[in-house]
C-alpha cells in the first residue's frame, strides 16, 4: 500500500479490524479491498471520525449492505458538520479576539513611542 502511514499503524488497523490483510507468515499483502478501506480509514480520520466509528461504519456493510450504511454515514456526516461548523466559529472568534489584541499592542506601542 502506498499510504503515508507507519507498519504500526498498518498493524493496530489490522488488531482493531479495520483492515484484514492476506498473510503468508510475517508477510501481508494488501489488495484492492484493503487498499479501498485504508482511503476511506484516512479519510474518515480526516474529517474527524473516530476509528471505532469507522469500525462500525464498516461493519454495517457487511452486515447489513450498502442502503444502511450510506444512511448510517448521512447521520454521522450530519453529526460532524455540525461540530466543524461549531469548531470553525470557535475559531473565528479566537481570530478576531486575537486580532483585537494584535492592535492595541500595536496603539499601545506607538503611544510610547510618542510619548
Amino acid at each position: 500500500m502506498k499510504f503515508d502511514v507507519t507498519p504500526r499503524t498498518l498493524r493496530y488497523y489490522e488488531y482493531i479490524e479495520l483492515l484484514a490483510p492476506e498473510k503468508d507468515g510475517r508477510a501481508r499483502y494488501y489488495g484492492p479491498r484493503e487498499v479501498a478501506r485504508m482511503t476511506l480509514i484516512l479519510r474518515g480520520r480526516r474529517f474527524g471520525f473516530s476509528l471505532e466509528e469507522i469500525r462500525q461504519w464498516l461493519l454495517i456493510y457487511r452486515q447489513q449492505g450498502t442502503r444502511p450504511q450510506l444512511e448510517n454515514w448521512l447521520q454521522l456526516a450530519d453529526r460532524q458538520l455540525a461540530e466543524l461548523h461549531r469548531q470553525r466559529a470557535e475559531i473565528d472568534t479566537s481570530i478576531a479576539d486575537l486580532m483585537a489584541l494584535r492592535e492595541t499592542a500595536v496603539e499601545e506601542i506607538a503611544r510610547l513611542d510618542r510619548g
